[in-house]
């Protein structure tokens, strides 16, 4: 059962989201106020007694900073340094509410990411759109624009796709080594659990013949008692007959005088 806290921590966390992937104006100050918040709630939910698990914990860690490297982000100056910021931002991997299909923050990463694209398209450009009509206005700014204007905004096209080419073979190649990395691990999985049965089989081998060896040596030990007993036996009838035969040949030869 989550506690009180973090279903309002939830609640507030949907709601920041959701104010993040309207487009706001520069007089927008309740996202600041509400992921302030967030932060001050996040440290209570980690000293909370009743707190989710760790890795709930480092979810929503990851959600609000993600929220604050979008502000962030959001106060530079330059669109180059407004996309490069969000380049390097990273939106949570789980959805915050039930009904959501896709995270809530990868949505507005995507969105933030569209809208840098089209900021530096139109500051390359010389022009403002905005709105639903931002790419018939800006396909009708095109066919309006000098010829120098036009090759430039082909050629921004022209390295839009190459960079978007790139991602996805850097996203293939990506693939590809982490199915080898799994192929790999599988194999080295399979390794060591052969050589761990192989040395079950030793240990248990070792351990029988222990005890046949433990066996053996009691066997061992208790012949070896017997073969000392009979030789003291025999030591000791050797003795006596030795005593007795010198007294019979006292008494049968006297001294001579």
């Amino acid at each position: 059962m989550s506690s009180r806290l973090e279903i309002n921590f939830i609640r507030l966390l949907s709601r920041c989201e959701t104010i993040a992937s309207e487009k706001r104006g520069e007089t927008e100050w309740r996202l600041d106020k509400y992921v302030a918040a967030l932060e001050e709630m996040l440290v209570a939910l980690r000293k909370c007694q009743s707190k989710p698990t760790q890795e709930v914990l480092t979810e929503y860690t990851r959600k609000v900073d993600f929220l604050k490297g979008l502000l962030e982000a959001e106060k530079l100056p330059s669109p180059t340094e407004k996309a490069l910021a969000n380049q390097f931002l990273a939106p949570g991997r789980t959805p915050t509410i039930a009904n959501e299909r896709m995270p809530a923050s990868k949505t507005v990463h995507l969105q933030t990411k569209a809208r840098c694209t089209g900021e530096m398209r139109d500051e390359l450009l010389g022009t403002h759109s905005s709105g639903k009509g931002m790419l018939d206005s800006d396909l009708r700014n095109r066919r309006g624009l000098p010829v120098d204007e036009r090759q430039s905004a082909a050629e921004l096209d022209a390295i839009l796709q190459r960079h978007h080419n790139l991602q996805e073979k850097l996203a293939e190649d990506m693939l590809s080594l982490a199915r080898n990395l799994k192929n790999n691990t599988l194999a080295a999985q399979n390794i060591i659990k052969q050589d761990n049965q192989t040395l079950t089989q030793s240990m248990r081998q070792a351990d029988l013949n222990y005890e046949k060896l433990k066996t053996e040596s009691e066997r061992l030990e208790q012949h070896t008692k017997k073969s000392v007993n009979w030789l003291l036996w025999l030591m000791l009838i050797l003795v006596s007959f030795t005593f007795i035969s010198m007294i019979l040949f006292i008494r049968i030869f006297p001294r001579l005088r």
